[in-house]
């Protein structure tokens, strides 16, 4: 019997610390670092949704310039710039499979981005098993002009809304949608 009792308050002390040691979901803070490391932090399935913005790989060979030869900023920042699409890619996996860990299992995730990197997003979210719900088109009303006039002007970006499975019961609040687009 006092064996029993001393495995029984063993176990309860055991649970109190992994307890006390179990990451914790930060709530109204802004965590800074590479996104990756911060993630792996986080506790699993504690999220409902995430909004991601991820680098876009906008590849941009030296300097950008307007017709009258004055310097565009552009993303020239080491945060968007990768040596191989497969670096990118394998970037991309990273953090979208600690999204998913990190996705309750009704869970959904919205990624934007352009022709730059888009496609491949959305590959590697099926890969992964995320199941897409949707591409939603943000039509920009004042896009970067077409400077050197040797393509069309990319005047959107996409959005991927996924659902983390197919069978996920993800919100969507189909009612609020209409009204707020004046029942389009």
């Amino acid at each position: 019997m006092t064996t029993m009792v001393k495995t029984k308050a063993r176990a309860l002390r055991a649970a109190k610390t992994e307890a006390l040691t179990a990451p914790v979901l930060p709530v109204n803070r802004i965590l800074k670092g590479d996104c990756i490391d911060i993630m792996r932090t986080l506790p699993d399935a504690s999220i409902d949704m995430i909004f991601a913005d991820p680098p876009y790989n906008l590849q941009l060979g030296g300097d950008l310039a307007r017709p009258d030869g004055s310097h565009v900023d552009a993303v020239t920042n080491d945060w968007d710039k990768f040596t191989s699409f497969a670096t990118y890619d394998k970037f991309t996996r990273e953090w979208l499979g600690e999204a998913r860990r990190l996705l309750k299992p009704d869970g959904s995730i919205w990624v934007i981005g352009s022709y730059h990197n888009i496609f491949r997003v959305g590959a590697i979210l099926q890969d992964l098993g995320f199941w897409i719900l949707n591409d939603i088109v943000w039509r920009k009303a004042n896009p970067m002009p077409n400077f050197k006039g040797t393509r069309f002007t990319n005047a959107h970006e996409t959005l991927i809304w996924a659902s983390k499975s197919e069978k996920s019961k993800y919100t969507f609040n189909y009612r609020a949608m209409k009204t707020l687009n004046d029942e389009l």
